[in-house]
């Protein structure tokens, strides 16, 4: 989860009708030829992996698939995260240039299939043996009963740190609880003159202090809006004191991202919360050339309980394709367990199949055998088609947190405000 888009790019497609859907076919699934390895024709997918680190093991995966299916082919378009949501939510109305397979963020899948934009899967070939799938993951592709995506890769939150900085500061241990987050940050600045921990000015990134402390954005059972408790409030002061007792640095509003990643990398940061996606751009760092300095730690506990988001990936096929037969094969090969074993032994990435966990190529990946309990106790996040609306306005909130221009308390009114216009029918 490295993206947001726009609130108004993502409330102005929800207000378009479903059936205003360019080319949409929700009715049910379009039958596929009997002899798969007949289908014939082009497909695009547009892939939102970083094009540098983890587009090759996805570009050479395309390259199976072709020798598999030689008379398909693949169109391989590598859209940035931040933008993909929007720019297929604005092709798909349009009825022209939405591609015919795209990964979706799991927050945007029930969305897209509210919207009618999506294919159902139900009995195509798409969904191979979904019993094999993560509970968590298999559940983010599903929408009024109907399934509209296969889970591709999943991923959660945790805490990277410098081993070798947290050493010298006197720490052979990560971190567990936010107390001694805050110590151990202020003992390696203070004995090494590296800076601590490195935040991220992202929503997603404010889930572990939000879940740390028993909170949530909204308590979707009861069609609840509770973003703006006392719990929150605990939550977000807890940032703010990570920041104005010098355990964090100031972050920036925009590129904290960047900036964090890049102060792990060159040894100016000790810790970061992160998730497997980011380490195959770490390992590139001159801190980590020696990969066993990286550690990986679950986020460290509120006062409540550690919690870090569930997030991750989904293939997900565009109503309006034109070759319905050949996505439908695409998906299946590029979640198979053999598919999911390569992205995890090269770059990283969870898989969502259970039986990928007792391939080899992932067993002898530590980073993969690190996430995978922190990955079992990730908090789930609410499938609903405004899920991917939340974030916007908790971004500007926590943007105006660190610019010091609202505190806690009011941060989360604001939000509030915000989350009661998206979510109208909601107390």
């Amino acid at each position: 989860m490295r993206r947001l888009l726009p609130a108004a790019a993502v409330v102005a497609a929800l207000t378009l009708a479903a059936s205003a859907c360019g080319g949409g076919n929700a009715a049910g699934p379009t039958a596929t030829v009997s002899d798969p390895s007949k289908v014939s024709g082009e497909i695009t997918w547009w892939d939102t992996t970083r094009p540098d680190s983890e587009g090759p093991t996805f570009q050479a995966l395309i390259k199976a698939f072709e020798a598999k299916y030689p008379q398909v082919k693949v169109k391989y378009v590598n859209v940035p995260s931040d933008q993909a949501q929007g720019q297929f939510q604005t092709a798909a109305q349009a009825g022209a240039g939405a591609p015919d397979v795209i990964r979706s963020e799991v927050a945007w899948t029930s969305q897209f299939a509210s919207l009618g934009y999506l294919q159902p899967l139900d009995g195509t070939r798409a969904v191979d043996n979904e019993a094999d799938f993560l509970r968590g993951p298999l559940s983010s592709t599903k929408y009024n009963g109907k399934t509209y995506a296969v889970p591709q890769v999943t991923d959660t939150l945790a805490l990277l740190y410098n081993k070798r900085l947290l050493k010298e500061a006197g720490h052979e241990e990560a971190p567990k609880t936010i107390a001694e987050l805050k110590q151990t940050a202020l003992d390696v600045k203070a004995k090494t003159g590296a800076e601590g921990l490195a935040l991220n000015v992202d929503s997603y990134f404010l889930l572990p202090f939000i879940y740390g402390e028993g909170g949530d954005l909204l308590d979707v059972a009861n069609k609840k809006i509770v973003v703006n408790s006392p719990a929150n409030v605990r939550a977000i002061q807890t940032v703010a004191d990570l920041i104005s007792s010098g355990a964090a640095p100031k972050p920036a509003t925009t590129e904290s991202y960047a900036n964090a990643m890049t102060a792990l990398k060159e040894g100016k940061a000790a810790m970061i919360y992160n998730g497997p996606w980011s380490l195959s751009e770490i390992y590139q760092g001159k801190e980590f050339k020696d990969k066993t300095n990286l550690g990986i730690a679950p986020v460290p506990a509120g006062s409540v309980k550690a919690g870090a988001p569930t997030g991750g990936w989904n293939l997900a096929i565009y109503a309006g394709s034109k070759n319905i037969p050949a996505a439908y094969e695409f998906v299946r090969f590029m979640t198979t367990a053999e598919a999911q074993a390569k992205i995890a032994k090269e770059i990283s990435l969870l898989p969502t199949r259970t039986s990928a966990y007792a391939a080899p190529d992932v067993q002898g990946n530590p980073d993969v055998v690190a996430f995978k309990p922190i990955m079992d106790t990730a908090v789930p996040r609410p499938w609903i088609p405004e899920g991917g609306q939340l974030f916007q306005p908790l971004l500007e909130g926590y943007q105006s947190l660190v610019g010091g221009k609202s505190a806690p308390a009011d941060m989360l009114k604001k939000v509030d405000e915000q989350y009661r216009g998206i979510m109208k029918d909601w107390s």
